[in-house]
């Protein structure tokens, strides 16, 4: 069950090590047989999240016709076990509970947004079911020890992502003096833009406003006119799914636009259509370019994605931190059980715990506090209608550099 991942490598071949073709099915093997192995879920498939939630259902329905056509798991086919939460944590709550008692789902893989997947995590610990999930923001909150977070941002990424951000920003020729964080009270956006609050000030910068509206508001005009007002050198915007495009919206109506600009997780797809949006920040873990996609099973991934992306009619067919994450979390499952030769909910855990696992990010480890492992966050930019890595240099895109609108 501790193999070390060498052997790991040798007997079973890590996802990282597969070959291209040979990760998504294209080699073809002896056609998976017996039960299937059932694999539960929800995702935010309707509600305010489900631009996003769309994303990882198709990237898992890549995952599970690549999986299945290259032998399933221990040479059974997978099913894709999937409900729709509603982006309501109570509703994944209820959900996940069916399909642990009534459809007797053998594994469990997490749902999208940190509220849902906290109620996912409840149901698990409750049903001692391990639970590998794709982006949870507030590490803090995950005490179970059966939890296996595929989005790597760290034990403290309220700390270590706004550090990031600014690292990035001091090597601008105009870093910034004055700071204005505005934020979503949704919950993971704003614990992390609680956090910048304190980074930017252990780093000198004068906060010039701080603002906070309730998930699903709609009037982004009186926070555009206070942000006008205070005049920032840069905003840090805590906020997700399409918020941060109806700010810079209501931001363009006033004649405003900002000079440095961080959006935690915004609609990759929709900013992009805005012109305004150009120089925007968000953070990542994937972007669908070298050096991300130097890895094999990575430029698979993405020239599959943007098939079956450009066939859905998605708005965006590029992979980026929310596919990332997803496939990640398959890869996790399918490492441990190929590692653990069953579907052992423990024996699983408990190899997660002790190896790290070659993934489309990076290599990831589980033994920090939350199970969580070093910090992999990126910060790309808007760049001529296209989202770029620019920071850390070693992952930026090829020729790319931070850009900033003069003072």
């Amino acid at each position: 069950m501790t193999m070390d991942r060498r052997s790991f490598v040798a007997a079973a071949g890590s996802i990282g090590a597969l070959g291209a073709s040979s990760l998504l099915g294209h080699n073809a093997i002896a056609q998976p047989a017996g039960a299937p192995i059932r694999i539960g879920g929800t995702l935010a498939l309707t509600g305010p999240l489900s631009a996003t939630g769309l994303v990882h259902k198709l990237t898992g329905e890549i995952y599970v016709d690549g999986l299945n056509k290259r032998g399933g798991l221990l040479g059974r086919p997978v099913e894709w076990v999937l409900k729709d939460d509603q982006s309501k944590p109570d509703l994944a709550r209820t959900l996940y509970e069916q399909l642990v008692t009534s459809d007797k789902v053998d594994l469990l893989i997490g749902p999208y947004a940190t509220g849902n997947i906290l109620s996912a995590m409840g149901v698990a610990q409750r049903y001692n079911k391990t639970l590998v999930h794709h982006t949870f923001g507030i590490p803090n909150l995950a005490k179970y020890e059966q939890q296996f977070p595929a989005w790597s941002i760290g034990p403290d990424p309220e700390k270590t992502l706004p550090a990031l951000v600014l690292d990035a920003l001091n090597k601008t020729a105009q870093p910034p003096k004055t700071i204005a964080v505005v934020t979503s009270k949704f919950p993971s956006v704003h614990f992390v833009a609680l956090g910048a609050r304190e980074v930017a000030k252990q780093r000198g910068l004068n906060e010039v406003l701080f603002l906070e509206w309730d998930f699903g508001n709609r009037d982004y005009g009186p926070i555009a006119g206070r942000i006008k007002e205070a005049n920032p050198d840069f905003i840090w915007t805590g906020a997700i799914g399409l918020e941060g495009t109806q700010l810079l919206d209501a931001m363009k109506k006033i004649d405003y636009a900002p000079r440095l600009h961080f959006y935690h997780f915004p609609s990759p797809a929709p900013m992009l259509k805005v012109p305004e949006a150009n120089g925007a920040l968000s953070m990542t873990i994937f972007e669908d370019h070298p050096p991300f996609t130097n890895n094999a099973a990575a430029a698979d991934f993405v020239k599959v994605y943007r098939e079956r992306a450009t066939q859905a009619n998605m708005p965006d067919t590029t992979v980026e931190t929310q596919a990332a994450a997803s496939f990640t979390a398959w890869q996790l499952i399918e490492a441990a059980v190929v590692a653990t030769k069953g579907i052992d909910d423990k024996a699983m855990a408990a190899w997660l715990k002790a190896n790290q696992v070659d993934t489309i990010q990076g290599k990831l480890r589980f033994n920090e506090r939350g199970n969580f492992g070093a910090d992999l966050s990126k910060v790309k930019q808007v760049q001529n209608g296209k989202w770029v890595t620019v920071w850390p240099p070693e992952w930026a895109a090829p020729g790319a550099k931070l850009v900033t609108r003069p003072a």
